[in-house]
């Protein structure tokens, strides 16, 4: 047994020391903020999507970004045990759509509880608003931290758990990333990632609040390439927008923001264009003396309305049953895919997690173990590995600091 020193209270850093502790180790768990897990009490909006309710496969394949890595700490720690141990730690949880997996109480702090819970009970020593400067390197190996106060700790073995990049409030300001380097390690490019979308359309704004369910997205490049589809939720915002398809599409435009994409929103996915051109018939005949802007309350929801009739070119006033052919053929060609130009994303300051981090091709996957410094260990954001959204991500996070806890000092 040895002294472990965790650098970073977020999910991946409160799995590692809950887990090093439990093997017996003497674990002293070192935090920048004033409490642990900050992170983890925003995401859902406050909910906490823990992971997903699905099996080692469906897992790997909902990571973009380097699944391969991922594999042997999946079977170390699956979603399925992952759940366990938090229900033996009090946190009863249920599963929603999508198999996200949310805690029953919808309270992320209760996630937050049942971690800190995990540190008690494996006597873990908490060190608070302890920021670390710098690792401890001799000889090849890990032996300790420098605080940012100037006081040094030595230990057997170090693990970093320090995040990304994204949501900076929280304490992500890629501290990891300058460990990793002072310990000769490569960085990839870092990218926000999961991150709302800019447009250019000031209508947006207009809509701002107004969230759609049972939609299709289709984003395509300059050359009218289909670069990214997916079906489910978004949300407008007053530059742009977000909601789960839009995180998710995200993910597939931040290597190459500069080419310029075109989103194309199907309102009514269920419908193909001659089903719902007879929709649209029996509406008309429905509202056949009305306004046409009073005409589509059966619809759309009603924020949606003006800018629909404005985009459809159709006079708001005009009577609906003096609405042409080919008026009509406008009006349906934009219920199947309303066009939207993307200019950027929503940065840092709003992507859940960042995309890019240390080169896991010099980490062992199994150990977490640099290998190129005995005795690091690293897990969770700081490393290159991204999902998408749904609970993957913490996913990631809880299976790479459980692998790393568990393969600390064992060789």
């Amino acid at each position: 047994m040895g002294k472990i020193i965790v650098v970073g209270g977020g999910a991946a850093g409160l799995m590692a020391a809950g887990r090093a502790g439990g093997l017996g180790h003497e674990v002293h768990l070192f935090e920048k903020n004033n409490r642990l897990g900050k992170k983890i009490l925003i995401t859902g909006k406050g909910r906490c999507n823990l992971t997903n309710a699905c099996d080692v496969e469906t897992l790997l394949e909902n990571i973009p970004g380097n699944p391969y890595f991922m594999y042997s700490a999946f079977y170390r720690l699956d979603s399925r045990e992952t759940r366990e141990l938090f229900h033996r730690l009090g946190l009863e949880t249920k599963v929603e759509r999508g198999r996200r997996v949310f805690p029953v109480s919808d309270k992320a702090l209760d996630v937050v509880f049942a971690l800190e819970q995990y540190l008690r009970e494996n006597k873990v020593k908490q060190h608070l608003d302890s920021p670390v400067e710098e690792l401890l390197i001799s000889k090849g190996k890990a032996v300790g931290v420098r605080l940012k106060k100037g006081a040094e700790m030595m230990a057997d073995a170090v693990i970093v758990t320090t995040g990304g990049l994204s949501y900076p409030l929280t304490g992500s300001t890629g501290d990891g990333y300058r460990f990793a380097k002072q310990a000769g390690h490569q960085v990839t490019k870092l990218y926000p990632s999961l991150v709302p979308l800019k447009t250019a359309e000031a209508w947006c704004k207009a809509l701002m609040g107004l969230s759609l369910r049972n939609i299709s997205i289709r984003i395509k490049n300059k050359k009218g390439k289909t670069v990214f589809e997916e079906f489910g939720e978004m949300l407008f915002t007053h530059y742009g927008v977000s909601g789960p398809v839009i995180l998710s599409a995200s993910r597939h435009l931040l290597f190459s923001m500069e080419e310029g994409y075109g989103l194309f929103i199907d309102l009514k996915p269920a419908m193909d264009e001659k089903k719902l051109d007879l929709r649209l018939l029996r509406d008309f005949e429905k509202y056949a003396n009305r306004d046409f802007i009073n005409a589509l309350d059966d619809l759309l929801p009603k924020k949606l309305i003006p800018v629909i009739a404005e985009l459809s070119g159709i006079a708001p006033d005009k009577k609906v049953n003096s609405i042409t052919k080919e008026e009509r053929k406008q009006l349906l060609s934009l219920l199947k895919a309303l066009p939207l130009s993307i200019t950027g994303t929503a940065g840092f300051q709003e992507a859940v997690i960042t995309c890019g981090g240390i080169c896991v091709d010099e980490i062992d996957p199994s150990t977490m173990e640099s290998k190129f410094i005995k005795n690091l260990h690293f897990a969770g954001e700081v490393l290159d590995v991204d999902a998408y959204t749904g609970g993957y991500n913490l996913q990631i996070a809880f299976s790479s600091g459980f692998a790393a806890g568990e393969g600390v000092l064992t060789q």
